[in-house]
């Protein structure tokens, strides 16, 4: 274990012998560090959970109270996922309601001072970019890319594998595979490139975007085209994900420029 002599570290903390823990970290009680853990000078860590090979960069503050006027000091904690990459000035609270978590999945990248609030859930391969905030609640999938100065409203869902453009807000959810870009960030066709990257087919793709042409198409309600894609589209598992997120919508959802 290589602790920097200035480092302050609470007795409950949990630290492998792996961990590398820098100058002016400071860990707070409720912590654990999985293997091969990186905390680098001036870090500050309570409540939280560190999932193996992840790195947490300078002043970066993960596990600290939530910014929910209910929270009363129950016990709650912040739990980031397997070979994350936590930059400079991220925060990340805990969670609010007694047991409750705030989760970041594996595999993700929050770069520099971008804000995950109480009981938000990020699904694996997340990224965040530069000051990117997501209210308390908010719920990511899996491989999204949220750009630079986004802002997204408490409760907001974010669909798997779309990419938003930098300063974007939103108070309703963001369909998967898309491409969205404004304020609110409206879909611009499919996320091709992001797609090819996860292996996305040519003929899953096609079923995709001709699925976003029913949902747009000013035809049909939001639930009206997702009944309309179910009738006459191909049922793979990428067409019956939008169906589903579009069901279970609860904000509603982002589709044209008024909404």
């Amino acid at each position: 274990m290589t602790i920097h002599k200035s480092a302050v570290i609470a007795d409950s903390a949990i630290i492998p012998e792996s961990a590398v823990i820098g100058p002016n970290v400071i860990i707070g009680e409720n912590v654990k560090l999985g293997e091969n853990v990186k905390i680098i000078g001036n870090a500050y860590l309570e409540c939280c959970e560190i999932g193996d090979n992840s790195v947490v960069s300078p002043f970066a503050s993960i596990g600290t109270p939530p910014q929910d006027l209910s929270y009363q000091n129950e016990p709650t904690k912040a739990i980031i996922g397997k070979d994350c990459l936590i930059k400079e000035y991220v925060t990340v609270n805990r969670a609010s309601g007694e047991g409750n978590s705030t989760i970041v999945g594996d595999r993700c990248l929050l770069m520099a001072s971008s804000h995950v609030a109480h009981n938000c859930v990020l699904e694996d391969e997340v990224i965040m970019a530069n000051l990117a905030t997501i209210g308390g609640h908010c719920k990511v999938g899996f491989g999204a890319f949220i750009g630079g100065m986004s802002v997204f409203h408490q409760n907001v869902r974010i669909g798997e594998m779309c990419i938003i453009s930098g300063f974007s807000a939103s108070r309703m959810d963001i369909l998967p595979y898309c491409k969205g870009d404004g304020r609110p960030p409206v879909p611009h066709g499919i996320n091709v490139i992001g797609l090819k990257r996860r292996g996305i087919t040519l003929a899953e793709r096609t079923n995709l975007k001709n699925a976003f042409k029913i949902i747009q198409s000013g035809d049909y309600t939001t639930l009206k085209a997702a009944d309309v894609i179910e009738d006459t589209l191909t049922n793979d598992k990428y067409i019956q994900n939008l169906v589903r997120f579009i069901r279970t919508s609860k904000r509603g959802i982002v589709v044209r420029g008024k909404n």
